[in-house]
């Protein structure tokens, strides 16, 4: 993976990163740097910024996929891009899909156990769609 680091936000995708997910809604969904594709195909576009992983941790190798596509998920669902009535079962399959990220970049399990509990316990502030924001919609699809 490709990135570098920033002063405000913390990294930035210095080139296209895909991932496979279980987020199907049967549209393309396309924002100025991510896109959903009807298959759950996740990408982050050149240029996206993302923070790492939260709390009080250390950002390693092994957290950096995981961490960028945590936060794409949980983008998509905050601003609506994905179905807010779904919202905590789509936070489920993030954090799921964050745990074995970690796992295929190298982590241990228990460590890599301990993310992930965090995030489920902890994140749904991150995750929770807000009033005003997009659902989707014709005109917010491919």
């Amino acid at each position: 993976m490709e990135y570098r680091k920033l002063k405000g936000y913390k990294y930035q995708v210095m080139k296209m990163e895909s991932f496979k997910t279980p987020l199907r809604y049967g549209v393309k969904v396309k924002t100025p740097f991510i896109r959903l594709g009807k298959t759950g195909a996740l990408t982050a576009l050149k240029g996206y910024c993302w923070d790492g992983a939260s709390g009080p941790t250390i950002d390693t190798e092994s957290t950096m996929r995981a961490s960028l596509a945590h936060d794409m998920c949980y983008q998509l669902i905050r601003d609506g891009w994905i179905p807010k009535v779904k919202w905590k079962e789509n936070k489920a399959i993030a954090d799921t899909l964050f745990y074995h990220i970690l796992l295929e970049d190298g982590m241990g399990k228990v460590r890599a156990w301990y993310y992930y509990r965090a995030v489920k316990w902890f994140g749904s502030s991150a995750c929770k769609p807000r009033d005003g924001f997009r659902s989707i919609q014709p005109q917010n699809v491919l």
